[in-house]
């Protein structure tokens, strides 16, 4: 046997193609050749930024007397959860359920034909060997227990699934205003947030609040955005230096991140921020809008696509690229100069990192912003001249669809219209390359597409990116690109027997012990709650017969997720940010005019609410816009809801009072 990851279009995996373990990826021939040998699979699963998967990648499986015991006694396969989104969903779930808790790197012991037996997380190399000893002898002497216990795992994977969701009802506002009040009582009002250590970014929950304060006019949702905004945005777990958002806080106050930078985080906070931008006007909110689009298009974009992560480790040590000490400062920048600056980015004589360094924040900014801006090129400049984190350059078409939305709405937001060039130009680089004989394909490297299938959410979010840049460019083959990929996802992915449930694998994918089917938000949006999304936005922008499937699609989906809403918001705060969006109407704004540039209708982009759809032409241009034209010679805009619309208003604020725009007011 040997290792065959070095071919591998997933950079995790080809980080471990050295090793002395005879890896395999998952494929049938795998587990045909477990059950062949009559041998358990050993599954490790993990992803390339993961600290804790480099220093098991390091302890355990690049030893000798390690490699040696698993390949002896086990068919050994690595997953890159971020190529396999699948595989993860289930053998996660089995981990949490035997053990309590979860996360990376997973490692999962599996009958040949795929049922988990025992599973667990990180292994130092003593406690791996005894496990792999363990189970050996527990194969070999006691297989009908293990068979046994393997069969009654998957059983209860299977009935989880299953009942989930529970008996829907129609989504109304009672429903969505209970649900935000849950989310907001259960916030820290101390740090903003939800949780305890370690501490997420809440990032579809601001668009949520958002949503909710654009619709309800109540100041509580604003101020919660506006706590955690800040508080994320003067924290560690934000880059002072080079903009950009770490995948989460060690802590409680957001000052001490776990350093690896992920695409999804930081367009999911992009489309947060620009959106709180837009309707506040906060400063602080349209600096960190822009410096998160900055980072995206500098560090992560390539070839128009943009790559997956940072890793959170440089030359083998978490953070070595981003902590200081006070020295460190004064050394670079002189007596004067490094003091000024620890006692800005609050670098503290005994550190708040490790070995006395310590994470940049910014409590308050600085009143000399031109000493600042120039202490921070300085220090930019000698970061870039310590060892960098690696790149994952593997390219998701799910999260480069949330990318492109959220580039999109910057663009507007911020009146950059450099950034839609971005999102157009990812939106065509990825349709070209990732829709494979009108399939989507899960990632890509290096310009070669993975075999991998795509997931539902790699439909629902690309979907979205799609019609989010139709609705400001009106190109009529990105709605086409759009409609093509949500008529595939009712064709292979929704649930023909329960209508509005969906499955995030199609139906005609790789069977594995169990078809996934998760409508909660994990890192990301749930594919149901992202394929949601984009069918309700594009029941108004396609053709009538498609427009009302699409509808009734997004109707059931809605219905039959209410009770994850209900019981569980912070677990669903996209469909909850969906929800707040239908309930509304959803509002559409259609503006006749002849020019691009129009006054009526760029302020129709920056009053209307999230999830709102807004489009402009001329009469006929789009669905919207048939049968209606500018009035007395202006620029006219036709304001619905739903299938109730206005007169048409030719003035802007005619325009602010019918789409009962909120008064802008300071937060908290």
């Amino acid at each position: 046997m040997v290792n065959r990851l070095a071919q591998s279009t997933s950079p995790y995996l080809r980080q471990h193609a050295d090793n002395p373990v005879d890896w395999q990826e998952w494929t049938p021939q795998a587990l045909a050749e477990a059950a062949r040998r009559d041998v358990p699979i050993l599954l490790s699963v993990g992803y390339a930024a993961c600290h804790w998967c480099h220093v098991m990648g390091h302890g355990s499986f690049e030893d000798p007397e390690v490699a040696e015991a698993m390949n002896a006694d086990f068919v050994c396969i690595k997953v890159d959860r971020e190529e396999r989104p699948d595989i993860d969903a289930i053998y996660m779930n089995a981990t949490i359920a035997l053990t309590g808790r979860g996360g990376w790197p997973m490692t999962c012991f599996l009958t040949p034909d795929g049922r988990p037996f025992f599973c667990g997380t990180y292994y130092p190399k003593p406690a791996f060997l005894e496990l792999l000893s363990a189970v050996t002898k527990t194969w070999r002497e006691r297989r009908d227990e293990v068979l046994d216990t393997s069969q009654h795992i998957a059983d209860e994977l299977r009935s989880m699934a299953t009942g989930v969701l529970g008996d829907g009802v129609p989504v109304d506002t009672a429903l969505c205003d209970a649900a935000v009040a849950a989310v907001l009582a259960d916030q820290d009002l101390e740090h903003g947030g939800f949780g305890g250590a370690p501490k997420f970014p809440p990032s579809a929950l601001l668009e949520t609040l958002l949503r909710h304060h654009e619709r309800t006019g109540g100041g509580a949702a604003l101020d919660a955005v506006a706590r955690v905004g800040r508080a994320m945005a003067r924290g560690g777990i934000y880059d002072q230096l080079a903009g950009g958002f770490a995948r989460y806080s060690v802590d409680t106050a957001w000052v001490v991140p776990h350093f690896e930078k992920m695409l999804y985080d930081n367009a999911l906070l992009l489309r947060g921020y620009a959106h709180w931008a837009r309707r506040t006007g906060d400063p602080l909110a349209i600096r960190i809008a822009d410096q998160t689009a900055r980072f995206l298009l500098d560090d992560l974009c390539d070839g128009g696509m943009f790559v997956s992560s940072l890793d959170a480790d440089a030359d083998g040590r978490e953070g070595l690229t981003y902590v200081w000490t006070r020295q460190q400062l004064q050394d670079l920048l002189g007596e004067d100069d490094g003091a000024w600056a620890a006692d800005v980015f609050g670098v503290t004589p005994g550190g708040t990192f490790e070995a006395g360094a310590s994470v940049l924040q910014l409590p308050v900014d600085s009143s000399d912003q031109q000493r600042f801006e120039r202490i921070r090129q300085r220090l930019l400049v000698a970061r870039r001249s310590r060892p960098q984190p690696a790149r994952d350059d593997k390219v998701v078409t799910a999260w480069n669809g949330m990318a492109i939305t959220a580039l999109t709405e910057a663009a507007v937001a911020l009146g950059d219209w450099s950034l839609l060039g971005a999102a157009q130009g990812c939106a065509t680089a990825v349709v070209d390359l990732h829709l494979v004989d009108g399939r989507l394909r899960r990632a890509s490297l290096g310009g070669r597409v993975g075999d991998s299938a795509a997931m539902l959410e790699d439909y629902g979010a690309l979907a979205t990116g799609l019609l989010s840049v139709h609705q400001l460019t009106g190109d009529p083959q990105t709605l086409q690109a759009a409609t093509g990929l949500l008529d595939t996802a009712l064709e292979h992915f929704a649930d023909p027997a329960h209508p509005g449930r969906w499955f995030d694998s199609a139906d005609d994918a790789e069977a594995l012990v169990m078809r996934p089917a998760e409508p909660a938000d994990g890192a990301t949006p749930s594919g149901a709650a992202l394929i949601t999304e984009a069918l309700l936005t594009a029941a108004h922008l396609a053709d009538a017969p498609r427009g009302e499937r699409y509808r009734q699609a997004a109707e059931q989906a809605l219905a039959a997720h209410s009770g994850l809403l209900a019981r569980s918001p912070r677990a669903a705060g996209h469909w909850l940010a969906v929800a707040e969006t239908y309930v509304r109407g959803p509002l559409q704004v259609a503006v006749a005019c002849e020019r691009p540039d129009s006054t009526l209708l760029t302020q129709a982009r920056q009053l209307a609410p999230g999830g709102a759809i807004v489009v402009g032409g001329a009469a006929g241009s789009s669905e919207l816009l048939i049968g209606r034209d500018r009035v007395g010679g202006a620029d006219a805009a036709y304001v619905c809801r739903g299938t109730v619309c206005d007169l048409p208003v030719t003035g802007t604020a005619e325009l602010a009072a019918a789409l009962e725009v909120p008064a802008m007011r300071s937060s908290v």
